[in-house]
């Protein structure tokens, strides 16, 4: 993927260096040469990714950092920290001004690349949410936000005590930690855990840790699942097969136990980005497609699956028939005891109705407190005794609902149509039910009717 990156450091050397490492990875690269720059190019949205340097006259990386962390229209923005050789005291100062990560000078190019390409990833993500909260804020609803929870479920498969040690002592606070040896365990309990995270050691002992990780990418239930490998110094070719594979991100031995908690916290978030927007998708396929008082298929949906369901009846010589539904004298429900009592009798009746019929039949809201329900292989004869099924059992329970004491009195009356040599288009079967729906209706209420 691409990206465009902010490249910040007071030397132009370094800053040619990085720009021409990031353009052979078809990077697009701005470039700030103190901080007041650097902060101008954020708030004015231009970057993706900020590489920031931390020694710089003036406004050092530090400041920087901690002041795109603290304006809300450029906290998102993923930093990460440029630090000297081994200097643990520049790290902790990075996370505490709110670093994503960190590169050690001299920068190694699969590390940068690394390091960018997962921070991208997350901007993306962000950016994502960001734009569906501003469309979701139309319909009165904003919430997109993540809750930067520190702690996670995270499975370690590693087979060396020492590291495990390590591992154990910098994440063990903050998060539930589960070790494994045994790669195939490890895939099962992936599979079967609710985890955010997996660290995974490429030198395993008698085992193929690359094969694990693409075993891992190979299996629905943890293709999306964040992994991290860790792996020894010097193997370049096997890390970079790694991340061909699907690895998210990387840690070398021995690690770090600051650079560790930056990686893992932003592998978490990731997920949790992720997690969110998969989640948001679903929440508006069903939005498109269901009503929201009764979680009954709405009309607009109803009406075009309907006309599948004629099509495939009517092409394949089989029954299909259409129950028509309509609450007897719903207006006078709402005048007497409020609309808000009204609604509990609407969504009550929908799940009484969900229940009464099978899982593949297809039941909506028309509209007001008029019901429908298509029912697939069915005839006449057989939709007619279920909808009596249901009148009756509408009217023996009355309905409890939330302010009032005494429960409410609900009928219903019905139309049956079914589709047949004269009733074959959606028009006519739906026209068909509502006539049968009237003659219920006018013989009284509180019954069923059929067109046949």
């Amino acid at each position: 993927m691409s990206a465009r990156v902010l490249v910040v450091d007071d030397v132009p050397a370094n800053v040619k260096l990085l720009e021409a490492r990031l353009n052979a990875e078809y990077f697009d690269v701005v470039v700030a040469f103190d901080g007041r720059q650097a902060l101008e190019v954020c708030r004015k949205r231009l970057c993706d990714v900020v590489l920031l340097d931390v020694m710089m006259p003036g406004m050092d990386g530090f400041e920087v950092c901690r002041q795109l962390k603290a304006d809300p229209a450029t906290m998102h923005l993923p930093v990460i920290m440029i630090t000297a050789l081994n200097s643990t005291e520049d790290r902790v100062a990075g996370l505490e001004a709110g670093a994503d990560d960190f590169l050690t000078k001299p920068v190694n190019d699969l590390a940068l690349t690394a390091r960018v390409r997962s921070l991208a990833r997350l901007k993306l993500l962000t950016d994502e949410l960001g734009a569906r909260a501003a469309g979701a804020g139309q319909l009165g609803s904003t919430d997109w936000a993540i809750e930067d929870d520190p702690s996670g479920r995270i499975l370690v498969v590693e087979d060396r005590p020492e590291v495990r040690e390590r591992i154990e002592a910098s994440l063990g606070r903050q998060h539930e930690l589960r070790f494994e040896e045994n790669p195939q365990e490890a895939l099962f309990l992936a599979a079967e855990s609710d985890l955010d995270l997996i660290l995974v050691s490429l030198r395993l002992t008698g085992h193929d840790g690359l094969r694990l990780c693409a075993q891992l990418r190979s299996l629905e239930r943890t293709r999306t699942l964040p992994i991290l490998a860790i792996d020894d110094p010097g193997v370049e070719d096997r890390l970079t097969r790694a991340l061909d594979l699907g690895v998210n991100d990387y840690i070398l031995r021995p690690i770090d136990r600051n650079e560790l908690k930056a990686r893992v916290r932003t592998q978490i978030r990731r997920k949790r980005y992720s997690d969110k927007l998969r989640d948001d998708v679903q929440l508006t396929l069903e939005m498109a497609i269901s009503d929201s008082l009764t979680g009954l298929a709405n009309r607009r949906y109803f009406e075009r699956q309907l006309r599948s369901m004629v099509s495939q009846a009517t092409g394949r010589g089989r029954p299909l028939s259409l129950l028509l539904i309509d609450i007897d004298h719903f207006k006078s429900i709402n005048d007497r005891f409020g609309h808000l009592a009204g609604d509990d009798v609407l969504s009550e009746f929908a799940s009484r109705l969900k229940r009464a019929v099978r899982g593949i039949d297809l039941a909506g809201r028309f509209g007001g407190e008029e019901f429908v329900v298509a029912m697939p292989d069915t005839d006449a004869s057989t939709a007619y005794v279920v909808a009596e099924r249901l009148r009756s059992r509408i009217s023996d329970e009355p309905f409890r609902v939330a302010g009032q004491l005494e429960p409410i009195t609900v009928t219903i009356s019905v139309g049956v149509g079914s589709v047949s040599s004269e009733c074959g288009e959606v028009n006519e079967l739906i026209a068909a039910a509502d006539m049968a729906l009237y003659e219920a209706k006018r013989t009284g209420r509180n019954r069923v009717s059929s067109a046949a």
